[in-house]
C-alpha cells in the first residue's frame, strides 16, 4: 500500500526547516554538498508517485518513505558511492546526507525497502522467471561463444555482421504494427524515466520542442559475475577438479558477445542508449535506455529501442536519427520514412551497388554520381516537386582546379548536370545528401551517445558496482541517467548567473 508519498513542497518546506537549525559547522560541511542539494531540490517527484501508484496493493502495510528512497539513489551514485549496503549505513552515520534525501537519521528506511523498490520497477513476476541466482543451471550455461568469424571494417572499428540479417524486417515490422515486444520488463523504468528526466528538461529548453537530432548507440557492460559459474558440490573434496555438476551463476542474464573496441569476447550485456546533444550547453543528455543480449546486433537493439522510445514519446519531435554503419539496413531506412524521420546513417563498405541504379549512372561507394574524370559530383539541392537531387560539374562549382574533359562533358557554362532519386535506393539518397555540409555536421551528433556511455559506466561509476542481471543494472542506469539530466539543469542554473 502507497498510504503518503511527500509531495515535492513539502520537501522544500522539510530542507527549509532543517538548514535553518544547522549549527555553523554543519551548515560549512552542507555548503560542500550546495550542487548535490541543488540536483535534488530540482527534482520534482510529484508525478512519479501518481504513475507508481497502480502498482502498489490496496491493502497490507503501507510502504514508507518512496520518495525519498528514490532521491537516496540519485544521491548515492551523485556521490560515487557503489554499494547500497554501503550507503545506508553511510546515511545513518551522516544527519547531513540523510536530511538531503528528505529524512532524519531516526526515519531512514532500511536497506531492504530499496530493494523492494528496485522491484516494484521492475515488470516480470516470479513466475515468469526461469533462471534465478539461487537455482542450479548446467556446468556448460555459458560455455558457448559467439564466433568471430568475418568482421566489416569501418574506421577503426571492426564489427561483426548480423547473425540473422531478416530479423531487422520483422523487429521493424512490430514496430510499423504498434505491438510490444517479447519481455518488455523495463517498460515502467522507461516510463519513470520519461517523467522524471525527460519531460522536465524539455520544459526547461534543455531538449528542443521540435525538430530534434537524437542518436543511437550500443556499448558493452562487462559483468563482474564468472560465466563458470560457482560449485555447490564436493567433487572438488573428492579429487574430481573437472566435473560437470550444476552450478550457481551469479548473473544468469548475461551472455558472451564481441567487443569491437577491445578486439575480444566479454561477458555481460549490451547497453543501447539513444541521446541528444544540447549545442548550447555543450552537454549530452540520454532519451532511452535499453538492455540487450551481449550477442545482441545493434541493428536490432536500434530499431527495437526507437520503436520502444517512439510508443512512450510519442510527442517528442524526433526529426534527424544519427546511427552508426551496424544500422545500414533497409528495414531502418523504411522504418524512418514512414515516421517521418531523416535517417543519417554511415554506410556499411561491404555492400555493393544496388540493382535499382540506371548503369548509365556511374557512383561512389556512398550513391554520389562520378563525372567522366571520375571526380565525385556536388550536391546542388532537391528538386521536390519532381523528386529527385541535383549534382552539379565539380569543375564549375570550383571542387577540383582543372579536368581534362570540360570541353568534352558539356558546352553550357552552367556545366554538367545529374539528377538521382530517391526512389532508386532509399538508402543511398537519403532527405539529406551524404557528404554535405549540413548532413556532416547533424551527423557529428552521433558521438554524444559515446560519452553519455562514458558518463555513465566512468563518471558514475556503474562498470565498479557490484551488480547483477538486466534489473539491476537497467535500475541504476537510469539512476545515472537522471543524474546527467540534473547535471544539465544544474549548469544553465550556473550558466544564467554567470
Amino acid at each position: 500500500m502507497l498510504k503518503h508519498w511527500t509531495t515535492h513542497a513539502e520537501y522544500q518546506q522539510f530542507i527549509s526547516v532543517a538548514v535553518s537549525q544547522l549549527n555553523y559547522s554543519q551548515r560549512k560541511k552542507l555548503a560542500s554538498y550546495s550542487d548535490s542539494l541543488e540536483k535534488l531540490t530540482s527534482l520534482n517527484l510529484d508525478p512519479v508517485g501518481e504513475h507508481l501508484r497502480p502498482y502498489y496493493s490496496d491493502t497490507g502495510r503501507p510502504a514508507l518513505n518512496q520518495p525519498e528512497i528514490l532521491r537516496s539513489f540519485v544521491l548515492m551514485m551523485d556521490q560515487g558511492i557503489t554499494s547500497l549496503t554501503n550507503w545506508v549505513e553511510t546515511l545513518q552515520s551522516d544527519d547531513l546526507l540523510a536530511l538531503m534525501i528528505g529524512c532524519t537519521t531516526d526515519s531512514l528506511p532500511p536497506l531492504g525497502s530499496y530493494y523492494d523498490f528496485i522491484d516494484r520497477t521492475w515488470l516480470q513476476d516470479s513466475e515468469s522467471q526461469k533462471n534465478g541466482r539461487d537455482d542450479l543451471l548446467r556446468y556448460d550455461k555459458n560455455h558457448k561463444r559467439s564466433n568471430k568469424t568475418s568482421s566489416v571494417k569501418t574506421g577503426s572499428d571492426k564489427k561483426l555482421p548480423n547473425r540473422h540479417p531478416g530479423i531487422t524486417k520483422v523487429i521493424a515490422d512490430y514496430a510499423r504494427e504498434g505491438k510490444e515486444f517479447h519481455f518488455y520488463y523495463e517498460k515502467l523504468l522507461q516510463e519513470l524515466f520519461s517523467i522524471i528526466a525527460i519531460v522536465p528538461s524539455m520544459e526547461l529548453g534543455l531538449i528542443p520542442q521540435n525538430k530534434a537530432t537524437v542518436s543511437g548507440d550500443g556499448t558493452c557492460v562487462h559483468t563482474h559475475s564468472s560465466p563458470y559459474g560457482h560449485k555447490v558440490c564436493d567433487c572438488r573434496d573428492n579429487g574430481i577438479l573437472d566435473c560437470t555438476c550444476d552450478r550457481h551463476f551469479s548473473d544468469t542474464d548475461a551472455s558472451w558477445g564481441w567487443d569491437s573496441d577491445l578486439e575480444c569476447h566479454y561477458f555481460g550485456h549490451t547497453l543501447y542508449l539513444l541521446t541528444h546533444h544540447n549545442e548550447t550547453l555543450k552537454t549530452d543528455l540520454p532519451l532511452h535506455i535499453r538492455y540487450f543480449d551481449a550477442r545482441r546486433h545493434d541493428s536490432v537493439s536500434g530499431l527495437v529501442s526507437l520503436a520502444e522510445f517512439h510508443a512512450l514519446n510519442p510527442d517528442f519531435p524526433l526529426t534527424n536519427l544519427c546511427l552508426d554503419s551496424a544500422h545500414d539496413n533497409y528495414p531502418t531506412y523504411n522504418l524512418c520514412n514512414e515516421w517521418g524521420i531523416i535517417p543519417f546513417i554511415d554506410l556499411n563498405s561491404n555492400r555493393g551497388r544496388p540493382a535499382s541504379i540506371p548503369d548509365k549512372i556511374t557512383i561512389d561507394t556512398d550513391g554520389t554520381p562520378l563525372c567522366q574524370e571520375g571526380y565525385r559530383m556536388v550536391h546542388d539541392g532537391n528538386c521536390p516537386g519532381r523528386s529527385r537531387i541535383k549534382w552539379r560539374c565539380p569543375l564549375i562549382c570550383g571542387k577540383v582546379n582543372s579536368c581534362s574533359c570540360k570541353d568534352s562533358c558539356s558546352p553550357s557554362p552552367y556545366g554538367r548536370c545529374f539528377y538521382t532519386k530517391p526512389e532508386w535506393d532509399i538508402r543511398l539518397y537519403t532527405p539529406v545528401a551524404r557528404g554535405t555540409t549540413e548532413y556532416i555536421k547533424t551527423y557529428n551528433n552521433r558521438t554524444g551517445s559515446e560519452r553519455v556511455n562514458n558518463r555513465i559506466l566512468n563518471d558514475y561509476k556503474l562498470h565498479s558496482m557490484r551488480i547483477h542481471g538486466k534489473k539491476r543494472y537497467s535500475f541504476f542506469t537510469m539512476i545515472a541517467c537522471i543524474n546527467i539530466h540534473l547535471d544539465a539543469r544544474l549548469k544553465k542554473t550556473k550558466s544564467k548567473a554567470a
